[in-house]
Order: C-alpha cells, then sequence, then structure tokens
C-alpha cells in the first residue's frame, strides 16, 4: 500500500472533528496542510472522503466505511504503542527462565521471589531441564535466559559468570575412619562412589578432569538430583560427588562431612546465558542485572 500512515491519522482526525482547522489544532498543524494531506489520500484511493459544507466537512458513504476501518487501526497501533511503554516500565510482559533443578533450588529461588515481588505483572515461565537441552532451548526462543553450570563453549551464546562453586566430595558416619585423612583423587575413586547422571554438565566436567589425572571412575549409583546425592550419602550407600556452596545445610548440621583432597578439582562458575543475536528483553535485562548485582 502506498498510503502512508500519517495520512490516515490525519484523515481520522478531520472525520472526528467535522472540521479542518479543528483537526489542524489537534494535530498541531496548519489548516492548509491538513487539507493538503485530505487531498493526497483521496487522490491515492481514488474517491472522495468528505462532503464539503458551511459548517466544515461530513463524510461520505466511502469515507465513513474506510474511517470505520482506519480509526480502529489507528486506536489498536495506539494500544500497542501503549503495550510497547508498559513491557519496557515492566508493568505488563513475560520472563522466559531455563534453569536447572539444583540451581533453581539452591540458588535462583530468591531472585525469583525478588523480581516477583518487585514487578508482579510480569508473568514468569520456569523450565528445568540439563544444561545440554537449556542451550538448546535458548536457540530455539523457548527460553529468554538460561542459568547454567559452565563452562559453556558455543559462540553463539553470550555468557555471564554469577558465582564460583566447587564440587567435592561428602560422606555419611559409616566412612568417617577411613575418610578423616586428605586423600588422593585415585584413592577417592576405590571407594564407592555416588554421581549424577552422565548427561549432566557438572558430572561430565568431573570425570573429564579426574581422567585428566589418568584415573578412571565408575559409579556405584547414579542420580537425577543433588539433593538425592545428599540424601544417599547421608545414608551411607557411598561417596556422593556434589557442590560445596549448595551443600552447607548438610554439612554444617554434620550429617555429613566433606572428603578432604590432596589435590582439589578446580572451581567453575554457575553463569547467566543468552543469544548473542537476539537482544533482551527489558524484563530480562532487569531479571539479569538483579543477578549480577548478587
Amino acid at each position: 500500500m502506498s498510503v502512508r500512515l500519517d495520512l490516515y491519522k490525519i484523515f481520522c482526525e478531520v472525520a472526528k472533528c467535522e472540521s479542518f482547522s479543528k483537526a489542524a489544532k489537534v494535530l498541531f498543524m496548519t489548516q492548509p496542510a491538513v487539507s493538503q494531506a485530505i487531498m493526497q489520500l483521496e487522490e491515492e484511493l481514488g474517491m472522495r472522503l468528505f462532503t464539503r459544507t458551511p459548517k466544515g466537512v461530513i463524510l461520505t458513504n466511502e469515507g465513513q466505511i474506510l474511517f470505520e476501518y482506519a480509526n480502529s487501526a489507528m486506536n489498536l497501533i495506539s494500544v500497542g504503542e501503549k503495550k510497547v511503554q508498559e513491557s519496557k516500565n515492566l508493568m505488563v510482559g513475560e520472563l522466559k527462565i531455563g534453569v536447572g533443578d539444583t540451581i533453581s533450588r539452591y540458588f535462583l529461588l530468591p531472585y525469583l521471589e525478588k523480581f516477583h515481588n518487585g514487578y508482579p505483572n510480569i508473568k514468569l515461565k520456569v523450565v528445568n531441564r540439563t544444561t545440554l537441552e537449556l542451550c538448546t532451548l535458548l536457540k530455539s526462543g523457548e527460553v529468554d535466559i538460561a542459568i547454567c553450570n559452565l563452562p559453556i563453549k558455543d559462540s553463539s551464546l553470550e555468557v555471564k559468570e554469577l558465582i564460583e562453586i566447587h564440587d567435592v566430595f561428602v560422606y555419611g558416619e559409616k566412612y568417617k575412619k577411613n575418610l578423616s585423612t586428605p586423600l588422593t583423587l585415585e584413592e577417592i575413586a576405590k571407594f564407592p562412589l555416588i554421581l549424577l547422571e552422565p548427561k549432566s554438565n557438572s558430572r561430565q566436567y568431573v570425570e573429564k578432569y579426574i581422567l585428566s589425572k589418568g584415573i578412571r571412575i565408575k559409579p556405584e549409583i547414579e542420580l537425577g538430583s543433588h539433593e538425592l546425592l545428599l540424601e544417599f550419602a547421608k545414608i551411607n550407600l557411598g561417596v556422593s560427588c556434589v557442590i560445596r556452596e549448595f551443600s552447607q545445610e548438610y554439612l554444617q548440621a554434620g550429617v555429613l562431612y566433606e572428603v578432604q583432597t590432596i589435590e582439589e578439582i578446580p572451581k567453575r562458575s554457575i553463569g547467566v546465558c543468552s543469544l548473542k543475536s537476539v537482544s533482551l528483553s527489558p524484563a530480562s535485562e532487569k531479571f539479569v542485572d538483579l543477578l549480577e548485582r548478587r
């Protein structure tokens, strides 16, 4: 369509005011400019839209039909602009966050609560998946941001580190006698090990590091959650590999003990990921800022 949107805006205002001069005042234009715009619109559409009268103008039959649609369209545009502004001001909108179960429980919950209290009209959608699955969801647009275990090597993703975490081994009362002194990773590998499932980014990180030392580990038990790792170690089913920062409740209560290793597993991080090619929504930007100001 060759007709410009501003011509329809002028047309609708003239129709409502039934006067070129009154419409000009509303639009902060000169009357000749308004008249010229209506003439241009009529010329491009090939029809008369107004009938001139001593008191002003009235719509022709064709003009009335056009006005019903044009005025609705202008109203919808106005509503759209308002919604966009509300979204910018975080009065409406949706924030879709991808996160793993462990990070969700032990790290993310207080930030979700704070964000929701500050912006109650933003609808929160939280999707729990593994790190690998979260990266796929990000690329497909099914989540806006993802809180993941690092490292992640993907050139299409923007990654910001949030906190450092440490992978450690813990045990229950039954193993206290055998594990109370510092041990090598090779010595620890001889105990019944309880690890996360192989697809877990945390499991892969630990296993890769230990393998780099020439040590192969074969877990007795593989579990799907960090909490189960703690609980299984608590009832003495083996030695669990957990994240120290997310195990403080058990360690401080004295129901689990951390294995003192001669060589520590290198620290890693938890970070927030987003697509490089897509700008963050106002809600996403605000939430990421909240995470970074922790």
